[in-house]
């Protein structure tokens, strides 16, 4: 993805890596964010933090050194938009298995071998502007280690690290204290003072149980195995992703590594009873294998590698609270200490939740705690973090729930067998990770006006479509603009004369937006920073690029940026006219009327409004910001 990076002067070398900074005036012992974990959720963490040279932050992990061999493996279409606000979604989709299709393999009716029952396609048509793909963990690690790296922070992990305490303290100016034991050879502790901190520690979380947190919820008693081969097979669908239920001997869930010729195999073992765990039934590589065969058979398999695997029970729990302020203290205080991922919320591995729906918590909470912290919006804006995530976690996990106990159940018959497969059909966008919805609170308002743009839905993550740059007529997705730089976003969608000259809603619009003193521009914009630092307004127009004067649009719309007042060309669009349906016609959006879309900096639509709702505009930033 192109980025600006001339806008303050000349730079040659590689865009991607920020002139580093320093923090003279900062003790080690003492900062912003303390990040516990280096998982999934922690990185997205410390990668969003890392975008604000004036934010101090320290990870810390308690192996020594970075993941070399990931458990989780899917990564879904919404976690890759994520990634593209990153600026490393082309990397993972030029590494990855790209799962396009899903087949389904049941009992012969005479109960012996197996047929294809159905072959769908995986994720439905405009879903998504990115797909669903299969990549491990630790490169999505090494991606995200990456992006620390380059930020003006030099960011890297504190390993060898095993926290033994969190408390709160007097202190007023950091809160929270920190106790590590440093592993290896010296020994000794480390005491770290944290405005605040976020456990990103996994299942076993010391954070969650300083907090008094506990995961609840019922285990399934249902063993399984996983492993990732390499092997020689006549099994016709061996690079699909396959649901595969035998008559006798119990359910595969297959799905194709990167890289040719990888696969991993979920594989269902006898239920599990009484206190019996899973480290008690001596599973083994052998023993997979030869479950796998059987299923599978009469087709051959013979593995040649098994590159990992292992054994687990499905469990879906989840945490009452995903912060540290009891729900009879909100109006008195606000949160200090956060648990995000696996530390409040599990998953059973098949429906490809738990790295998505951990890297979806601190996206979500990673623009709030910067906000706070860089004097933005007020401290009680934190509070809608455990609000928003719990309320999802919980129903992801009744999702997770049914998944699993289909998936594991005996089907009897067809009609059982189709049931699952529909039920699969039907919750595609759940694995796809797009069905997430807020509800209406301070940062997502009421859907009074959702009729002007019926495809994007408040609540509901920005759905993004084809458009035309005007500047450098450039085609391309809308939400390449969407970075994790912790910025809302305007998207005015001009109605169907409108070519943004004067006496348009497109200008009058702007010219509210950057004179009048009720504007959030106006109020919450820092003086010497560009118009658009905090809020950045960008604007779709109806004409062909090619029918549109550049010269003519308001100068909210070609702002001057930067020390040289350098022209920002990259604010307006048009649509993309060369296919139908454009953007309008797929996201409902009003011809005659246009609308304004407020988007969040986690890319979740928080308003549609009216264009010429000045009011509301200035009321819903009013309610949070400072």
């Amino acid at each position: 993805m192109a980025v600006q990076y001339h806008l303050n002067g000349f730079r040659s070398g590689d865009p991607s890596v920020q002139q580093a900074s320093a923090f003279v005036d900062h003790p080690a012992d003492a900062v912003d964010v303390l990040i516990v974990g280096c998982g999934p959720a922690g990185l997205t963490l410390a990668a969003q933090l890392a975008a604000f040279p004036d934010i101090r932050t320290r990870i810390t992990e308690r192996k020594s050194g970075p993941l070399e061999i990931g458990q989780a493996d899917g990564i879904a279409c919404r976690s890759i938009e994520m990634f593209e606000a990153f600026g490393f979604a082309e990397k993972v989709l030029k590494e990855s298995y790209h799962v396009n299709e899903v087949a389904f393999w049941r009992p012969q009716q005479d109960g012996v071998g197996l047929h294809r029952a159905d072959r769908i396609q995986d994720v439905e048509d405009d879903l998504s502007h990115m797909p669903h793909v299969i990549l491990s963990q630790a490169r999505i690690h090494d991606f995200y280690l990456e992006v620390m790296t380059n930020s003006s922070h030099r960011m890297t992990p504190d390993y060898n690290r095993e926290l033994v305490d969190v408390t709160l303290t007097e202190d007023p100016d950091y809160p929270v204290a920190a106790t590590f034991r440093c592993l290896g050879a010296t020994g000794q502790t480390e005491t770290i003072r944290a405005k605040y901190v976020v456990g990103c520690d996994g299942a076993r979380s010391t954070v969650r149980k300083s907090l008094g947190h506990r995961l609840k919820g019922e285990a399934a008693r249902q063993l399984w195995g996983v492993m990732d081969v390499l092997a020689v097979t006549d099994f016709p669908d061996i690079r699909l992703k396959c649901a595969i239920q035998s008559a006798a001997h119990g359910s595969i869930l297959i799905i194709p590594r990167e890289g040719g010729h990888l696969v991993r195999l979920y594989i269902e073992l006898d239920a599990l009873h009484g206190d019996e765990r899973a480290a008690d039934r001596a599973v083994s590589p052998e023993m997979l294998i030869a479950k796998a065969s059987a299923i599978l058979a009469p087709f051959d398999f013979e593995a040649k590698e098994v590159a990992w695997w292992s054994a687990y029970e499905i469990g879906q729990r989840v945490c009452d609270a995903f912060d540290d302020v009891p729900e009879t203290e909100r109006a008195e205080r606000t949160p200090r200490i956060f648990i995000a991922g696996d530390a409040c919320h599990t998953h059973s591995p098949k429906a490809g939740q738990g790295m998505n729906v951990s890297m979806a918590d601190t996206f979500n909470l990673g623009w709030k705690l910067s906000a706070v912290l860089r004097g933005q919006a007020n401290p009680a804006l934190l509070h809608s973090y455990s609000q928003e995530r719990q309320a999802k976690a919980k129903e992801l996990i009744d999702f997770d729930r049914d998944m699993a106990r289909l998936f594991s159940a005996k089907t009897r018959n067809a009609a059982e067998a189709a049931r699952f497969q529909e039920y699969f059909k039907q919750h595609g966008r759940y694995t796809a990770g797009v069905e997430t919805r807020y509800d209406p609170s301070l940062i997502t308002s009421e859907a009074a006006h959702q009729g002007l743009a019926t495809g994007m839905i408040v609540g509901k993550r920005f759905h993004s479509a084809k458009v035309i740059r005007l500047g450098d007529a450039r085609p391309m997705e809308l939400a390449e603009v969407l970075r994790a730089d912790g910025r809302w976003r305007l998207f005015a969608f001009a109605g169907q004369q409108d070519t943004g000259t004067s006496e348009s809603e497109i200008a009058a619009l702007c010219h509210f937006l950057k004179n009048d003193p009720a504007s959030p521009v106006c109020r919450y914009t820092p003086t010497d920073a560009d118009l658009d630092a905090a809020i950045d307004l960008r604007c779709v127009f109806q004409k062909p690029h090619r029918q549109m004067d550049f010269s003519a649009l308001p100068p909210l719309l070609r702002p001057s940026k930067g020390r040289y007042g350098l022209t920002d060309y990259e604010k307006v669009f048009c649509s993309d006219l060369r296919s139908s349906p454009d953007i309008y016609d797929l996201r409902g959006i009003d011809r005659n009327k246009g609308a304004l879309l407020i988007v969040r900096p986690d890319q979740f639509v928080a308003a549609v409004l009216p264009l010429t709702a000045y009011a509301d505009i200035a009321a819903f930033f009013d309610g949070f910001m400072i």
